[in-house]
């Protein structure tokens, strides 16, 4: 938030109402004038460069996309010139559906017109004398054309827009065969009624009129209207979960300023480096850390976890979490656009979006099938002209015009695309974020998952576990020269030997002439004393016997520990026991993978024993040990050659190229941002369960994907020869183009409630 105005320079009161949002931050302005010259040139008044979207909101529009053809993207609303469908912000899900209020507000006028039209059309047909001898059957037909025509003709106009739009844009859909059907109807009726003289005097009635069917028109186009709100309704609900996660965040946080006053501001005030105060039962207003107080909090939201996670001064706190019965102090690190929060509901959009490799299946599919119905109809129209009974031209219009409604491709264009947004909106909520439909679709075929042992299988937090002094030595002795040692040393083992002596209170010494062997150890003098700490390799290279050591070595290793030897002026003098704690939920996790058929490599630096020790426990299948970071992603292209889809879980830099190797990369989301951009799929919580839940959804929505093309595709191939007539030789039996309607609604809104089911699939 800055209360400059980037345009003069004033200074602007925070109420002013007069702002403008470019890339996450709020700028105040004096007047409505300098709002319209910062919205005209924002990159005049900033460094940042200009990107489309930001471009597009300062110029006073947003960037639009389709939900069915993501590679659609203009500024402002407006339909897709391929399906038709209305287009969608791009960053956001909408909220104000202005589409469905109008198909609504549509459909209930056509309902009303359409009604009378088909009762007349239905009792004419059916009691003929139940009207009036002053009632001709001209003038009913004149009355259906008064009442069906505006229902044609102004509810339907969306529907040939979007019929001509494909026509002109060569990507022919549900709306052309509807246009072209529901036109082909009435324009019949309108010249039937009008011109009953250039018809056959076969097609004549006793009153000498023509048979109409604006009854027909009419009602088809009422059921269209109906699908489009059903379907539009379901639609809306496909983006329940970003809708969900974009209201977890609260509206204000409390600040603490400087001299100790406490009060509310809005959420979009708080900056990176403010106090914040949140209070037993409020949620956490953005990312940060904790400076004091302690409590547990409610994190399931945003990791699926459903148990409290206990909080003290320096753990991480993630912003809409709830906190718990206690107070805590925080500093706020990460706001706006950058919280945890923001990056999963753009992943989650972005990922809505993505196109599966098997929606190409019926893309090809839909762009033969629109071309083959048309033929379809016009064979339809030919066949019943020529052999049908008579009146031979009402059977053809009507049989043809019922092929062209029943065939609508709507269900099978929707089949993959629904399935995609539900199922990632789905992970999202269980803290499972994948990153597009691809990694989705082939997650469902991995047969191997290779896990990183640091920070995947175990916590990433290596405790002193043992220290054991050999013959003349105190183990005090030992724990303290180590720990000065290892104070001056990098390595992620050093941090817990220093810890660990910490803990007991010892003071540490100067350590001087301190040396780094790398891959084996470090040395110095301390207190007079040339100390070296390392494994058997610098023992060997200085000469020191370490064999007193061997045997407690070994067993250490084998209970999954890295033994470091300590010697102290050219003698054994002890040795320290550094294990990484296994995540309480990893065996679990494993025997699940296994459950799902899925086969668990572990790849480690460590060395082997170590790595056979952890890999007993924990049922995996196999090991790779003392692998150098750089030679992990050749382990993955030697798995993939032997023909196995491979998965990555990993959370360190040094695990980035083998994510980007793999089929499927997964980043721990307690891991660095490089791993997570590496990555296909994103954990929020670095647990090994989410790989569990990530196959489960990935099966669960391909096994619905298949299940939606199956009812779209087997829908059409009963359909399209019913409506033609096939039946009509054998039972006498046609389909009214009304019924077809009907039933290319429910086809629809079928494909989009099976969808709707992966919002309660089990992970």
């Amino acid at each position: 938030m800055t209360n400059v105005d980037p345009v003069c320079g004033m200074t602007v009161k925070p109420e002013s109402p007069h702002h403008c949002e470019y890339h996450g931050t709020d700028y105040r302005f004096c007047s409505a004038k300098c709002l319209a010259k910062f919205q005209a040139s924002p990159e005049a008044y900033l460094k940042k460069p200009m990107e489309e979207e930001a471009r597009a909101h300062h110029a006073g529009g947003m960037i639009y996309t389709c939900p069915m053809h993501p590679e659609i993207r203009q500024t402002g609303p407006g339909s897709c010139p391929k399906c038709g469908m209305a287009l969608e912000p791009l960053d956001m899900p909408l909220d104000d559906n202005s589409e469905l209020r109008d198909m609504t507000r549509r459909f209930w006028f056509s309902v009303a017109l359409a009604l009378p039209v088909f009762v007349v059309a239905m009792i004419s047909d059916l009691f003929p004398q139940a009207f009036p001898h002053c009632l001709s059957m001209r003038a009913l037909q004149w009355f259906e054309f008064l009442l069906a025509t505006p229902v044609v003709i102004w509810s339907g106009a969306p529907i040939f827009r979007r019929g001509w739009a494909s026509v002109v844009n060569r990507s022919l859909n549900m709306f052309s065969l509807i246009a072209l059907g529901v036109g082909v109807a009435w324009s019949y009726s309108v010249f039937a009624l009008l011109f009953p003289g250039i018809f056959p005097v076969a097609m004549h009635s006793m009153g000498g009129t023509v048979p109409v069917y604006f009854e027909a028109s009419s009602t088809i186009m009422a059921l269209v209207l109906l699908g489009q709100v059903m379907e539009l309704r379901a639609r809306s609900q496909t983006s329940a979960a970003i809708k969900l996660l974009l209201g977890l965040s609260p509206k204000a946080a409390r600040i603490v300023r400087s001299d100790g006053k406490e009060e509310d501001i809005p959420l979009e005030d708080v900056q990176p480096g403010d106090i914040l105060r949140v209070r037993p039962g409020e949620k956490v207003p953005v990312d940060g850390v904790v400076l004091e107080g302690s409590s547990a909090l409610d994190e399931s939201m945003v990791t699926g976890e459903p148990i409290p996670v206990e909080k003290s001064a320096g753990s991480r706190l993630i912003g809409a979490t709830v906190n718990g019965t206690g107070s805590i102090l925080m500093k706020a690190e990460k706001v706006g656009s950058e919280t945890l929060l923001s990056q999963i509901v753009k992943m989650v959009s972005e990922a809505q979006r993505s196109r599966a490799p098997i929606q190409r299946l019926a893309d090809v599919a839909s762009s033969y099938f629109v071309p083959a119905v048309v033929i379809s109809a016009l064979i339809t129209l030919v066949v019943w002209w020529l052999f049908g009974p008579e009146p031979r031209l009402t059977h053809a219009i009507v049989n043809a015009v019922a092929v062209l409604i029943i065939a609508c491709p709507c269900a099978l264009g929707l089949a993959t695309p629904m399935s995609i947004m539900v199922g990632t909106g789905r992970g999202a909520t269980a803290g499972v974020l994948v990153k597009n439909a691809e990694a989705l679709e082939i997650l469902e075929k991995v047969d191997t998952l290779v896990v990183d042992k640091t920070g995947t299988l175990t916590e990433g937090k290596p405790k002193l576990m043992l220290v054991h002094s050999a013959n003349g030595f105190e183990e005090s002795e030992v724990l303290r020269f180590g720990a000065s040692l290892e104070r001056a040393s990098e390595h992620p083992l050093a941090a817990a030997i220093v810890k660990g002596a910490e803990d007991r209170k010892f003071d540490l010494a100067q350590v001087n002439d301190f040396k780094s062997y790398t891959g084996m150890g470090v040395s110095g003098v301390i207190e007079g004393q040339a100390v070296a700490l390392g494994n058997p390799k610098l023992f060997e290279q200085m000469g020191i016997d370490a064999s007193e050591l061997s045997v407690r070595s070994e067993m250490l290793r084998t209970e999954g520990q890295t033994v470091m030897l300590l010697a102290i002026d050219g003698k054994a003098a002890g040795l320290l026991g550094v294990a990484d704690p296994v995540k309480a939920t990893t065996l679990e996790a494993v025997q699940a993978l296994h459950a799902e058929g899925v086969q668990v490599i572990m790849l480690t630096g460590d060395n082997r024993r170590t790595a056979e020790a952890v890999a007993k426990k924990l049922g995996i299948d196999r090991i790779e040990a003392e692998v150098l970071p750089e030679q992990k992603a050749a382990v993955v292209k030697a798995l993939q050659a032997e023909g196995r889809i491979v998965a990555m879980a990993g959370d360190g830099i040094n695990d980035a190229p083998a994510l980007a190797q793999s089929q499927v990369g997964i980043a721990m989301g307690t891991g660095t941002d490089v791993a997570m951009e590496s990555a296909s799929v994103t954990l929020v919580k670095g647990d090994l369960r989410g790989i569990v839940r990530a196959v489960r959804l990935s099966r669960a929505t391909m096994r619905n994907i298949r299940q939606n093309l199956f009812f779209a595709f087997v829908y059409n191939s009963i359909g399209v020869p019913i409506a033609a007539g096939v039946l009509y030789p054998f039972f006498g039996v046609l389909l009214s183009p009304i019924i077809a309607a009907a039933a290319m609604s429910f086809s629809s809104v079928s494909v989009i409630t099976n969808a709707l089911r992966l919002r309660s699939a089990t992970l």
